[in-house]
């Protein structure tokens, strides 16, 4: 008999990098070591299996150094990545852990370490934030990292590929990922992984295409299969058929004419037809996406979530430590304005050392300005980093979870009191930086005009904004259909706090994800919204999109919607109306 011909299979995951790329399938084997054997040691030989540990804990931190050394030039500025994995490895959650298990219950290191690592897996997909969730990668990459040298297991190193290939694995670590040679790799897909996950980051960073939280995406590809990689939209299919085949070859050749021709524009000022000037920023969570922002033509930074300078650590961050990083990322930007977040911690971004117990809502609970309110030296050290850092550049902050005027005072006091400290002891630092607001609360939308006297600038958080208006629970699939930033609730809270600040003559900006949609963008240059952030590869597209557009025929638009009672009516008219500039270019795939 004939063998059949495969049929297609389409999944769908998170599209990590944008683009699209076809070829042939190469699997990865990421699963770890398979069989850990267990057995126990003999007391007197406790000290040699954790000296056994310890030595596989040195020969992986020096096999990542050297990945570290070998990093291409294009990458050098990721090393930051792999360099919190070295961290990892003097972790005491894992580090630590692992040598009390072998000590305490006489087993062999393998056991111990995976063991450990099973307990710690568990703590972090308890947690509700996503990103948190996914860090948990980082603590396997470097345990599988150790677990090789402890059963001298083989590795394999991506750089050895020497075929035009897309790579397919359960997962790619960090240091796998900067290890691909872009001659050689096209794209790859994982099985978990996400947007936020650093190998996502590195994948925008090299600009190759990248689908991952495909989850059983290793258990249905065989090597060599025809892959269809499209981090546009999250989608992978497995052995196209002659026509999707064709489509997808015009879809890249569509969307590399696009990129080339909005990359060659990104630097030029998004300026309205009739003149406006609309200031588009990057949003960024590592100092290492700033380069994205400026290569994607970003006029700076609106959000700098400074809380993930926080995580994979066992303490807090010194002063000089953010000071460090913020001084990097101001120092690349100068004289483009950086507007750093102060911490949104606890809450749904628990740290494991901040040692506040255990929250039944904390979203609702102890988390952004409160905590840091209820932590008056975890919020000094940060404050201190910011004012050092400003010497140095154009530094704006950013209050997040404002809720009234009183928060609003008390960290305008917090502030004040971190400038002097560094002035009386004659620390280099810039007190005179804008001070903003996030306006991310129903509370703070309705006294908009009483925050207005305290702040510089409001910063509409649309995400949390959404969440708390509508009450809904994004992550909850019975309700997500519900989150939509055209609900015309949403889009008359927007109105309001944009008129607030015109008439209270303070800046208005957006940072939610409403912004870096184009669909929104005649909506919110018709509401007054005069500085946008998004995340850094939507930048060009947005900019592109401001330019087709009159600020007169947006703010006639925004006349018409502002009475309309549902979000598909809003997001129906806003296509009809502007589907030419929508489609001019900026979707990619024909409907």
């Amino acid at each position: 008999m004939l063998p059949t011909e495969a049929k297609e299979i389409e999944l769908r995951g998170i599209g990590a990098s944008p683009g699209i790329c076809i070829g042939k399938a190469y699997l990865v084997d990421r699963e770890g070591v398979k069989v850990v054997p267990k057995y126990f040691v003999n007391p007197d030989r406790t000290a040699n299996e954790i000296n056994r540990f310890k030595k596989a804990v040195i020969e992986a931190k020096d096999d990542l150094r050297q990945i570290i050394s070998g990093m291409p030039e294009d990458l050098q500025h990721q090393t930051n990545i792999l360099e919190t994995h070295l961290l990892l490895f003097d972790d005491k959650m894992l580090f630590g852990r692992t040598v009390d298990f072998i000590q305490n219950d006489k087993v062999n290191a393998e056991w111990a370490l995976k063991t450990v690592v099973g307990q710690i897996k568990s703590m972090f997909q308890s947690m509700e934030d996503q990103y948190l969730k996914e860090r948990v990668s980082d603590i396997i990459h470097v345990s599988d990292r150790i677990m090789h040298y402890l059963t001298g297991a083989d590795t394999i190193k991506i750089s050895d590929i020497d075929k035009r290939v897309i790579l397919v694995a359960r997962d790619l670590s960090p240091a796998d990922t900067s290890q691909i040679q872009l001659e050689r790799i096209k794209g790859f897909l994982t099985d978990v992984g996400g947007k936020t996950s650093h190998t996502g980051i590195i994948a925008r960073t090299l600009d190759i295409p990248a689908v991952l939280g495909l989850v059983n995406a290793t258990a249905l590809i065989r090597n060599d299969d025809i892959l269809i990689v499209d981090g546009n939209d999250g989608v992978v299919i497995i052995n196209p058929d002659d026509k999707t085949l064709v489509e997808y070859e015009e879809r890249q050749v569509r969307y590399q004419a696009y990129r080339s021709r909005i990359t060659r524009e990104s630097h030029l000022p998004a300026r309205t037809a009739d003149g406006h000037i609309v200031r588009v920023q990057g949003n960024i969570e590592l100092p290492e996406e700033v380069v994205s922002v400026i290569d994607n033509g970003g006029d700076g930074i609106g959000l700098y979530r400074s809380e993930f300078q926080y995580m994979n650590r066992t303490d807090f961050p010194s002063e000089f430590e953010l000071f460090d990083k913020y001084r990097d990322v101001v120092e690349v930007m100068a004289p483009n304005p950086v507007t750093i977040r102060t911490l949104d911690i606890n809450g749904d971004k628990a740290l494991s050392y901040a040692n506040n117990g255990n929250e039944v809502n904390p979203v609702l609970g102890l988390r952004a300005i409160r905590y840091c309110l209820q932590n008056p030296e975890v919020f000094r050290t940060q404050l201190r980093a910011i004012l050092r850092a400003a010497a140095f550049g154009n530094v704006r902050i950013l209050f997040p979870m404002i809720t009234g005027c009183a928060e609003l005072a008390e960290a305008r006091r917090c502030l004040e009191e971190a400038a002097e400290s560094l002035s009386a002891e004659g620390v280099e630092h810039n007190p005179d930086i804008e001070i903003g607001v996030m306006i991310e609360v129903p509370s703070a939308v309705i006294i908009a005009d009483q925050l207005a006297e305290l702040c510089d600038f409001f910063s509409i958080g649309t995400n949390d904004l959404i969440q708390y208006t509508l009450a809904i629970d994004r992550s909850n699939r019975n309700v997500a259909y519900l989150y939509d930033p055209l609900n015309p609730a949403i889009i008359r809270m927007v109105k309001h706090v944009a008129n607030v600040a015109h008439r209270k003559k303070i800046g208005i900006a957006m940072c939610g994800e409403m912004a870096g949609d184009p669909i929104h963008v005649p909506i919110l240059l018709g509401l007054g919204i005069t500085e946008w952030s998004m995340n850094p590869h939507a930048i060009p597209v947005v900019k592109r999109m401001v330019r087709g557009l009159s600020t007169i025929d947006a703010q006639k638009f925004v006349k018409e919607i502002i009475d309309l009672t549902s979000a598909e009516e809003i997001n129906r008219l806003a296509r009809e109306r502007f589907s030419v500039h929508i489609n001019s270019g900026l979707v990619i795939k024909q409907e």
